[in-house]
């Protein structure tokens, strides 16, 4: 059947066409673009995927970026420290030098003392100037700041916490075991040494953990020399001494399971029946734990050492590192440093007890090294005040001293100050600067390196998975585009066939 007044050929014809056109059209902005994906119509589902790992890929450039920064500013914090480091290398250079006093002229001990205050004012200088981008780095401004610090706190350091926004953080100590003395009580029944005739001697050699040194004592020597003499020697045995009645109480200097005391008899002189040794009832130091062992050659020939041990301790529900008085816990979240208060007159440190040693209100230096902005992406670092006064805590005699003590009129002084408690202010110096430096140090190379690895590796596996959805395979996309065109053309031909089809009515009419 012929008709002229509708061309049904020709608009199926067109509705061809038409969609090969859209189908070429589609396939050349593909090509052109070099996106699969150019608007929600081509994929929803795919468009919403690829741009969330758009978001993605752009938090985790970021935090590249962040890890980066947190790098050179802590470069920049290990220069001024190594140079405050070699500083104090001279610095305990000179303090030694100064200490051979007839070896020096006055002129010359004031030379030193003008060297050692130039020293301690550069070292200022290093700690108020060392800065990234205007903001101070080594003058306590990245330092933690405190509150309601607890009594039984001798001291603490706080390397890092991490605060949620607008919070504090309580640090709770829970104390299971004290830390302990290593210790004996010499029992000698009365005032003073009772042996067996006046020419005999009683010969023991008393040993710590620094050294030991062999003593001598006649009879009739009066527990307060004995005392006296093993204390003259503390700071080359490690052991101290004190009278309680007839007794005669020795200690180690310091409490730790590093710390020990030990006695062995050389020469017993006949000592009288009754005298012996006991080692201390750590609850209790005034008291002896067991049963008295005889002074004589045969019963201590060998010796006794009692050790002492150190403090057990659980920080925020971590069981804590500990050594001696000293606990610490490094974690995530929190990393803290706590040197618990003792009794100098008992035997142990850190009551057995749960109390909170301080709050935490804020401070510290924060680094956003993840592409989530919360808590757990965040890394916090305390760098504490580096100046004179801030570095080099020591106590002599209950009294605390600081490295700025070393300057000119201080009690430090090397010119009439006590050098051996100022030599001791330098070598804590030491040790702080050192301690602070190791900490950027693990910094950079464990936290800081691994994340910038660890970030790079999900960068690129984010962008792949973002180029799989939304990039456009161009192999592919080259096949369509040559199948679009031929589609195209050959419709453009059958279009043309189904409009001169009706021209053949024409002949019907002669």
């Amino acid at each position: 059947m012929t008709r002229i007044n509708t061309n049904v050929n020709s608009l199926i014809a067109q509705r061809i066409l038409g969609q090969n056109n859209q189908g070429l059209s589609k396939s050349l902005e593909r090509l052109s673009t070099g996106l699969r994906i150019n608007r929600g119509s081509d994929d929803p589902s795919g468009l919403i995927a690829s741009q969330n790992l758009r978001a993605e890929k752009a938090s985790l450039g970021a935090a590249i970026s962040n890890a980066e920064r947190a790098d050179q500013v802590v470069n920049i914090a290990e220069g001024g420290l190594n140079e405050v480091s070699d500083l104090l290398t001279t610095l305990q250079g000179l303090v030694t030098a100064t200490a051979n006093d007839a070896g020096l002229s006055q002129d010359e001990k004031e030379a030193n003392q003008l060297q050692i205050d130039s020293i301690l004012q550069t070292i200022d200088r290093v700690a108020g100037a060392t800065s990234f981008q205007g903001t101070k780095l080594l003058n306590g401004t990245f330092d933690y700041n405190t509150n309601n610090v607890s009594g039984a706190v001798s001291s603490f350091q706080v390397n890092g916490a991490k605060l949620e926004f607008g919070k504090t953080l309580d640090v709770e100590v829970a104390v299971t075991g004290s830390a302990a003395v290593g210790g004996f009580l010499m029992q000698f029944g009365g005032a003073a040494i009772d042996l067996g005739s006046a020419g005999e001697t009683f010969k023991i050699e008393v040993t710590g953990n620094l050294g030991s040194r062999e003593l001598s004592f006649a009879s009739g020597t009066t527990l307060a020399t004995i005392n006296n003499t093993i204390n003259s020697f503390s700071d080359v045995t490690g052991v101290a001494s004190k009278v309680s009645g007839t007794d005669v109480r020795l200690t180690s200097v310091n409490r730790g399971s590093d710390e020990f005391v030990s006695i062995k008899v050389i020469d017993d002189g006949a000592i009288a029946v009754g005298a012996g040794v006991t080692a201390l009832d750590t609850g209790n130091e005034a008291a002896a734990s067991g049963t008295a062992t005889v002074f004589t050659d045969a019963a201590l020939t060998n010796g006794l050492t009692d050790k002492g041990q150190d403090v057990e301790v659980f920080i925020n529900g971590q069981k804590a590192t500990t050594k001696g008085t000293v606990a610490r816990v490094n974690t995530d979240f929190l990393d803290v440093e706590i040197d618990l208060a003792y009794d100098i007159t008992k035997p142990s440190a850190g009551d057995v007890g749960a109390f909170k040693a301080f709050t935490i209100t804020g401070g510290g230096a924060s680094f956003q090294l993840g592409g989530r902005v919360d808590i757990s992406s965040k890394v916090s670092l305390g760098i504490e005040n580096v100046a004179v006064r801030g570095i080099g805590n020591v106590t002599d005699n209950s009294v605390n001293f600081t490295l700025a003590d070393i300057g000119a009129g201080k009690g430090l002084n090397v010119v009439d100050g006590d050098l051996s408690v100022a030599q001791k202010a330098v070598e804590q110096a030491i040790k702080d600067i050192s301690s602070t430096r190791g900490r950027l140090g693990a910094f950079q190379s464990n936290t800081v390196g691994a994340t910038i690895r660890s970030l790079g590796v999900s960068l690129e596996n984010t962008t792949a998975a973002e180029s799989v959805i939304r990039d456009v395979d161009f192999a592919s996309q080259t096949a369509e585009l040559t199948r679009g065109q031929i589609l195209a053309s050959s419709a453009s031909q059958i279009l043309t066939l189904a409009n001169s089809q009706p021209q053949s009515a024409l002949q019907l009419l002669g």
